[in-house]
């Protein structure tokens, strides 16, 4: 807009304009786009996304993310951005919240354009995040799990265990998992999700008996503590160990001996350092970083008795390949609304005479 358009004044502008309209993702809406499609197709093209984007990890800005910590739980925020979009997640992890009838995470999210900083979407995340974070564990086991795995091992029954073993079936085509849970009434709903699935279940009564005959053992557990889910003894050779209950610091899940066998890969090293399984070991602890497996710059297996772990702790990475999937199904004519979030006046100078407009 040059200048003689600037004073020869403007009509006054009540509607918004097109670029002040945001795309909003709600639950119902992500709810609708995941059914329509079916979870295991969205899984897997989620997983296509984060491979995508991990492939090119030395493009992206990257930082651990800000943690505000209290004694009921922990607020965060995950940013990163490429030289195109910016993306960020706010998500909470409060593990009280189930006694009180609440989510123990929500999360949504924000894209926008870097050229301009107009955002270009805004989401739910609750959902988004479950489904990323699972399909992120399936494709980094379809890179380091034992050939021909059969079996997980699924510690921990809560929100993650059905779109875990949905995307493990999805990637891996596995289709037995063994299902642990303190609380029997977790596990009961997870048989009662998973069978209708067509998954072959087994409730076991104990981790141990869990891991029994497993080729891939995932835990994810709630508690913000250091505990031993995992012990030494119970690992064999050759497993894959997806550890993805780790998210803060002082939260571990796997006895220490664990890692000193296993080779250990991870997301991005200075939030794991903080945040995973590794936070037990010396600063220097050996660790490769998943994107080097992917684009062959690092080994992944090597052979049938070595010990993989996967340490993760999810990264705002995998957050902005899922907001960019999300986006391009909005594009595509998914489910949505469009939020007026955005003050716009003609003239960008006059925001106040808009207010004034307003008026009528």
């Amino acid at each position: 807009m040059n200048d003689m358009n600037l004073s020869a004044g403007f009509v006054p502008h009540l509607a918004p304009s097109a670029l002040a309209m945001v795309p909003f993702v709600s639950v119902q809406d992500m709810m609708r786009l995941v059914n329509e499609a079916g979870i295991e197709t969205v899984l897997r093209d989620l997983a296509r996304y984060i491979e995508a984007d991990f492939r090119r990890w030395p493009e992206f800005d990257k930082t651990p993310r800000v943690a505000s910590h209290s004694p009921e739980g922990v607020i965060e925020l995950m940013p990163t951005a490429d030289t195109e979009s910016y993306g960020f997640k706010y998500v909470n992890g409060h593990p009280k919240n189930m006694r009180e009838g609440y989510q123990t995470v929500t999360a949504f999210g924000v894209l926008s354009s870097v050229a301009n900083g107009y955002p270009q979407l805004l989401t739910e995340m609750t959902i988004l995040t479950a489904l990323r974070t699972a399909a992120t564990s399936a494709l980094v086991a379809k890179h380091l799990a034992p050939e021909g795995s059969e079996t997980m091992a699924m510690i921990g029954n809560g929100a993650q265990c059905e779109f875990q073993t949905l995307a493990f079936r999805a990637l891996l085509g596995l289709n037995r998992v063994r299902l642990y849970d303190t609380d029997a009434a977790a596990t009961a709903k997870a048989v009662r999700n998973l069978t209708a699935r067509g998954v072959e279940v087994i409730a076991c009564r104990s981790a141990e008996e869990a891991v029994e005959g497993a080729q891939i053992i995932t835990t994810c557990t709630a508690d913000k503590r250091n505990a031993t889910i995992l012990t030494d003894n119970m690992v064999g050779a050759g497993v894959h160990i997806n550890a993805i209950g780790g998210d803060c610091p002082g939260k571990t899940e796997l006895h220490a001996d664990i890692l000193a066998r296993a080779s250990t890969f991870v997301e991005y090293p200075p939030q794991t350092r903080i945040e995973g399984e590794i936070q037990q070991m010396a600063p220097d602890h050996p660790v490769t970083e998943f994107w080097q497996v992917l684009t062959g710059a690092a080994p992944g297996r090597q052979d049938a008795r070595q010990i993989t772990l996967f340490d993760s702790v999810g990264f705002a990475i995998e957050d902005f390949s899922a907001l960019r999937y999300v986006l391009d199904r909005v594009r595509a004519g998914a489910p949505h609304v469009l939020l007026d979030m955005l003050a716009d006046p003609d003239d960008p100078r006059d925001l106040f005479g808009m207010l004034e407009r307003a008026k009528g």
